[in-house]
């Protein structure tokens, strides 16, 4: 499970360190999201854990508690943007948006992953598998994931037939048959190579 340790020990040198995640970089459809999250050290949520290994209950049930206890910020990159700069560019825009939009700026950050997003407002650290490691990345995790697949939900309803509502956007079968007899919609990441081979042919 993650703790906070790592936390604990930067309050020796920061006071506001944030936990840095992204999700939606893996679909085919829909923004990239990016949460970052101050957690209050005297008032943590219990059962923080990696959005993935948690059930949509309780994920949904922690994003309640994240919310209203840590100061969160929420930040998403846009398909257009995606299809602009590449997605791993857009999630790293994501997670400095996320950053520099919190309430109180954070003077250090805990990024999930292993790349640095370059024009952070402040230091960072990155972790591997951080989300299973770190109680602020794991809250940041279940943020971006809940919002994100909320709004998914919201798209399925204004475009229904491409299962976005239960699979965000992921190419699964359900996906791809709506691509083969509706097509593809103005949400839908022209650079992915799906995609684009559809609007586009093999070239």
């Amino acid at each position: 499970m993650p703790d906070f340790e790592r936390e604990q020990q930067l309050m020796k040198t920061y006071h506001a360190i944030a936990g840095v995640d992204e999700v939606g970089r893996g679909p085919w459809a829909g923004p990239v999201t990016a949460c970052a999250v101050v957690l209050d050290p005297n008032n943590i949520p219990d059962g923080l854990n990696d959005s993935k290994k948690l059930t949509a209950r309780n994920r949904e049930a922690l994003f309640e508690k994240i919310v209203k206890t840590a100061d969160v910020s929420i930040a998403h990159v846009t398909v257009e943007e995606i299809d602009r700069i590449n997605i791993l560019q857009a999630s790293l825009l994501a997670m400095e948006t996320a950053v520099a939009d919190l309430t109180k700026p954070a003077d250090f950050a805990l990024i999930d992953g292993n790349k640095t997003p370059k024009n952070l407002c402040c230091p960072c650290q990155t972790i591997i598998k951080g989300d299973a490691k770190s109680a602020s990345i794991a809250a940041a995790s279940i943020v971006a994931k809940v919002t994100r697949d909320r709004m998914m939900v919201t798209l399925s309803q204004q475009f229904p037939g491409y299962g976005w509502e239960t699979n965000a956007g992921y190419g699964t079968k359900q996906h791809q048959n709506g691509l083969k007899t509706l097509g593809v919609t103005a949400h839908h990441r022209r650079s992915f190579k799906p995609i684009h081979k559809m609007l586009y042919g093999e070239n």
